[in-house]
């Protein structure tokens, strides 16, 4: 048997990847109902997924009319960056803090392997211009190496921006006629400069991370 709150996590989890592949687009209404149908589940889970959506800033709650894709505007992202930009510079910046990078990843080989693993995927994908295997090997990468080197209630707080910035571009990138020239691929980089704990060329690539992302915004 199912538990709820697995249907509620598989439910959240599967409108989520909707949202962020772009077949849920910005300003989509819909009710608890309706969601609970398509999916054939209660609508119990579904209410409780939907309001865990809208706690994390992808869905508007709309008085007696149900659910709405939210509209992040040119200003939400580059707020989004920018803050993102801040909280990532200071993690960095605390691992290589001044008595030298601190000693965590070489204590987690099995970690380190899965971050590059999901490099390696993540890099093959924007080269290919495969956005929907990209975010989804992306935001696990991201995941991954913030909590190798943070803890828990930043990496949330980080998950949650990534997220929101992904919904924001991903229908301006698939209008791209190039899109692989347009999607970052450091990922394996930016590993192997913190694998080595070299911290200007961390640096330097988050910089180059940073930018594009903001470039993207033009």
């Amino acid at each position: 048997m199912i538990k709820r709150s697995t249907l509620r996590a598989q439910v959240a989890g599967a409108l989520r990847d909707e949202i962020l592949a772009g077949r849920l687009p910005a300003g989509s209404h819909f009710t608890v109902k309706e969601i609970a149908e398509q999916y054939g589940v209660s609508a119990t889970p579904v209410r409780e997924a939907l309001v865990d959506l809208a706690a994390q800033g992808l869905l508007d709650v709309e008085q007696h009319r149900g659910f709405r894709v939210h509209e992040f505007t040119i200003d939400d992202y580059r707020s989004m960056v920018k803050a993102r930009m801040v909280v990532l510079d200071g993690l960095f910046h605390g691992y290589f803090s001044e008595e030298g990078p601190v000693p965590v990843l070489a204590l987690d080989a099995a970690v380190l392997a899965s971050v590059r693993r999901r490099a390696e995927a993540a890099v093959r994908a924007a080269h290919a211009g495969d956005l929907d295997v990209l975010i989804g090997y992306d935001l696990r990468y991201w995941r991954e190496l913030s909590e190798v080197i943070g803890n828990r209630y930043i990496c949330d707080f980080l998950d949650r921006l990534r997220v929101q910035c992904w919904v924001y571009s991903v229908p301006f990138l698939r209008k791209e006629h190039e899109m692989a020239k347009r999607l970052w691929s450091g990922h394996r980089v930016l590993v192997d400069a913190v694998e080595r704990e070299d911290a200007q060329a961390t640096r330097q690539i988050m910089d180059g991370y940073h930018r594009h992302s903001l470039a993207l915004a033009e």
